[in-house]
């Protein structure tokens, strides 16, 4: 593996110890760890990108502020959809179908067209998507049927963040199309991508303030916790924000400069780890209900997204090499 793909899976893996933590106390603070993780790169790249603001961008401004409007829109309802009865699970699982939405803009937009094989991936990602949703329907509606007057009401929300989650997964599609069409026309410039997508956003965060404050004043009130070797005294979530925040930082910033020293291959089987780690610690953490067919369809989801990736024709010639090693008596 490649050295930053190492530190983008250590990053995962850290930032969501810390985040399930965050999210098993308090589920609705998705906003307060958002915008804390946009201010912390925002300032590191102002300070080490920009050289205080006095860096001219490589792409125009007013790309990024497209771009970042995107991107802010899909953070922000890919966190609110978890207030919608949207279980854990279910969220890292459905949000595994970007390749679906990313194919089907790709032929609408850029008129592209793609191999038998890849269309097969797509319809494995799509049943296993299915599967688990149709699942999680029947569970909400089998957890409603104990209170018939709220029942209705609830299956509503669900069907709403079910709604909220198409929708960000089809907007994350588009901005990679818009991505990818700048990175060709101005080329690659990771770091700088990474602060602006990070630093254009932040105004858009004062509509949330009075969520950010009520969970600051939360996270205040826990308790105490003193950090090992340096021996600060601070409550127990702000640590947890403060060690979601740095880790977070290792896990983005390797990604972006994955995109521009790695394979498309390296980089989108290291997007399908992410979740894949992502899925396992939720199930595991949150003890959420988790069926055989859940299993199934999560299944469907990743061997099809494995096949898209094409790591068979990878693995081909390495398995080939393995066989024609000579045998040791």
């Amino acid at each position: 593996l490649e050295p930053n793909v190492v530190f983008v899976l250590c990053g995962i893996a850290l930032t969501l110890i810390f985040l399930l933590h965050a999210c098993r106390q308090f589920p609705g603070c998705g906003n307060i760890v958002t915008f804390s993780q946009f201010l912390f790169i925002a300032v590191e790249g102002f300070i080490f990108e920009t050289n205080f603001g006095r860096k001219k961008p490589a792409i125009p401004i007013r790309y990024y502020f497209i771009m970042v409007a995107m991107f802010f829109t899909v953070s922000v309802v890919n966190n609110y959809a978890l207030n919608l009865n949207i279980a854990m699970p279910l969220h890292m699982i459905f949000r595994s179908g970007s390749l679906i939405a990313s194919m089907a803009l790709g032929i609408i937009i850029l008129k592209k067209r793609y191999s038998v094989y890849k269309y097969t991936s797509i319809a494995l990602v799509s049943l296993g998507i299915f599967t688990c949703t149709f699942m999680s329907a029947k569970q909400v509606a089998s957890d409603s049927s104990l209170n018939e007057d709220d029942g209705p009401q609830v299956f509503l929300w669900w069907l709403l963040g079910i709604a909220a989650l198409t929708f960000a997964l089809l907007m994350s599609a588009r901005m990679g199309i818009f991505q990818e069409m700048l990175y060709k026309q101005f080329g690659k410039h990771s770091k700088e991508a990474l602060f602006y997508n990070h630093a254009l956003p932040l105004p858009g965060f004062l509509l949330l303030a009075p969520n950010i404050y009520h969970h600051a004043v939360l996270f205040s009130q826990t308790e105490p916790f003193q950090i090992p070797v340096i021996g600060l005294t601070l409550p127990i979530m702000w640590f947890y924000l403060l060690m979601n925040v740095v880790t977070q930082y290792v896990c983005i910033r390797g990604v972006f400069i994955l995109t521009t020293e790695c394979t498309s291959l390296t980089v989108t089987l290291v997007v399908t780890l992410r979740k894949f780690v992502s899925l396992i610690f939720s199930i595991l953490y949150f003890r959420n209900p988790f069926t055989a067919w859940h299993w199934l369809g999560t299944t469907f989801v990743f061997v099809g997204t494995l096949m898209y990736t094409e790591v068979w024709n990878s693995l081909g010639p390495f398995l080939a090499r393995w066989r024609k090693r000579p045998k040791e008596e």
